[in-house]
């Protein structure tokens, strides 16, 4: 099926040329200049990646990646004149799934998009997903569809989680009381077209703590073993 991307720039020339490449590489593009055309669009129309400019008008992509996350999994990739270290671990703490650097070759953002998608896109029809893959998993009074991608707290709260924060957690649930460098860890969470560095799965870490509602100070789940990784301390059933 076509991949749906929906552009939001305030720069017209930007969100033209965009669309016309990604058009040629077999995308469905819709537009957006702000915030506004952006939820009239998501109201409308199915989208499976948001490409979202950092620097817009009114409200600021910063902004608008924090609503999206309130309510929305759809995958982000930020993109932005302003490539300090600052700008992208903010980016990723507010949820977005990768960042992109202008000026870029548009090249890298078709590939960038293309790892999103293999993440998020399922491989084969649920029908044919395995019983052990299909089936809910427990730990420590919490709940994990793996299918539907819904984590239920002990008091039986749904907690939404962003593709990245769950792919997090589904490596952890994995191999627990394992512990996991964060090469591993990034491999499970990013994939090797994102961009790479050291606090990134730092944050992710500490953003899963918070939807697990750990003490950051003395987490029980996620803990740390320093100059190795990270080790989830719990007993997974099915």
């Amino acid at each position: 099926m076509q991949a749906r991307i929906l552009i939001v720039d305030d720069d017209p020339q930007i969100r033209r040329l965009l669309s016309e490449f990604l058009d040629g590489y077999g995308f469905s593009c819709k537009l957006a200049a702000d915030g506004e055309e952006m939820r009239r669009v998501l109201a409308h129309s199915e989208i499976d990646v948001i490409i979202l400019d950092l620097m817009l008008p009114g409200e600021n992509g910063l902004t608008l990646c924090r609503q999206l996350r309130a309510n929305s999994e759809i995958p982000i990739i930020m993109v932005t004149a302003r490539g300090e270290l600052s700008d992208r671990i903010v980016g990723l703490e507010l949820g977005a799934d990768d960042y992109v650097v202008k000026p870029f070759e548009p090249r890298e953002l078709v590939a960038r998009i293309n790892t999103i998608l293999r993440r998020t896109r399922p491989a084969t029809p649920a029908s044919n997903v395995s019983p052990q893959k299909k089936a809910e998993v427990r730990f420590d009074g919490w709940h994990l569809n793996p299918l539907t991608r819904l984590l239920t707290s002990p008091a039986q709260l749904a907690i939404p989680l962003s593709n990245a924060e769950f792919r997090l957690l589904w490596a952890f649930i994995e191999r627990p009381r394992c512990v996991l460098n964060r090469d591993q860890l990034l491999d499970a969470a990013r994939g090797r077209a994102a961009e790479a560095f050291d606090r990134s799965i730092d944050l992710l870490v500490s953003r899963l703590r918070q939807k697990l509602q750990e003490d950051p100070r003395l987490p029980r789940l996620l803990k740390t073993v320093r100059g190795e990784g990270y080790l989830f301390d719990a007993e997974v059933s099915q």
